[in-house]
């Protein structure tokens, strides 16, 4: 049997798209010796609100979320723009955004779960 509730998906796609993020970033600081890298990026809040918006409309599967190349940042001589620090602060967000996601997805099973035990008595 599977129980899920709204909003269980779409903190799955919550969860999807933090860890979408940290997947990018971690690409990005491996590629910092990569001649002609370009750092990529994604707006972590509008692919949220496209996803809440494909929940709405009662689409349950997550999109993978659109990379852009991150403009602004500083070239070094051999093309590449990846900043290290930069890609830390994304990556903390990231974890931090994973972590909270985790905690509501767990607070959301324990109050579906208790609803479960509230009828069985």
């Amino acid at each position: 049997m599977q129980i899920a509730t709204r909003l269980s998906e779409e903190l799955g796609c919550y969860l999807d798209l933090s860890t979408r993020q940290i997947e990018m970033s971690t690409a990005n600081m491996a590629n910092i010796d990569t001649p002609g890298y370009r750092a990529v990026g994604m707006n972590f809040n509008a692919e949220m609100r496209q996803a809440m918006a494909r929940a709405t409309s009662g689409e349950t599967k997550c999109v993978a979320p659109r990379l852009t190349p991150e403009e602004g940042l500083v070239v070094r001589p051999d093309g590449n723009n990846v900043s290290m620090d930069r890609e830390g602060l994304s990556l903390a967000e990231a974890q931090l955004r994973f972590k909270t996601g985790v905690a509501l997805l767990k607070r959301e099973y324990t109050r579906v779960m208790d609803s479960i035990h509230a009828d069985a008595k």
